[in-house]
């Protein structure tokens, strides 16, 4: 064997032994992607949010599935009702029909939630649920613990209001427009017998 050859032959072994190192190593990626824990979105029926929660807790409890499912999420808000001048809390759901999930993605885990009561299914394709962005996760979470508070009022237009509040305090008004998703309104102020129009927040009134 010449100098040549045996340069050439001991070429071909290194890249025989680089492909294999690249292999070895994609394989382990794959398989710490697979392992790894994602969120996932599930689909429920309406209003069984909570009750898919508190089953789904049951099921890794009993099925002895801690390893691969970690967290279940129902994100919720704050909402402030005014109604006859009482305030009211209640929680609202920040996504109706949708539970948030945290597991490592498999068979086993994969069948413990898609056969939960309530459970429709996971959001994606029927054979590979989609993981949702972390950065998507972390904004959804955020809101849920802010609980930014959104006020709402039973008014309409042409119903009678009292400010309790602000430069108009003390003042009757008829409501003229209402902003529900704002929640504020735009009601007419008598002022020296004129019709003044003036924008309000729900938190500024009590309805007559």
């Amino acid at each position: 064997m010449t100098k040549k050859e045996k340069t050439m032959e001991e070429q071909l072994n290194e890249d025989v032994l680089e492909e294999k190192a690249q292999a070895e190593a994609e394989n382990e990626a794959k398989d710490s992607k697979k392992n790894q824990k994602r969120w996932y979105i599930v689909h429920t029926y309406s209003g069984y949010e909570n009750k898919v929660k508190v089953n789904l807790e049951k099921r890794i409890e009993y099925m002895n599935m801690g390893d691969k499912i970690f967290r279940i999420e129902v994100p919720q808000k704050t909402v402030v009702q005014m109604k006859s001048g009482k305030k009211q809390e209640k929680e609202e759901k920040v996504f109706p029909g949708y539970v948030l999930v945290e597991m490592i993605m498999d068979e086993d885990s994969w069948y413990v939630v898609r056969h939960t009561s309530g459970v429709t299914k996971f959001v994606g394709s029927v054979k590979k649920p989609i993981p949702v962005k972390e950065s998507e996760i972390k904004r959804i979470l955020h809101r849920t613990s802010s609980q930014v508070e959104k006020v709402e009022l039973d008014v309409k237009v042409g119903d009678k209001i009292r400010i309790v509040s602000g430069p108009f305090a003390d003042f009757d008004a008829d409501i003229i427009e209402v902003y529900p998703d704002k929640s504020k309104l735009r009601a007419n102020v008598s002022i020296f017998g004129r019709e003044t129009p003036v924008e309000l927040e729900y938190k500024q009134i009590n309805k007559l």
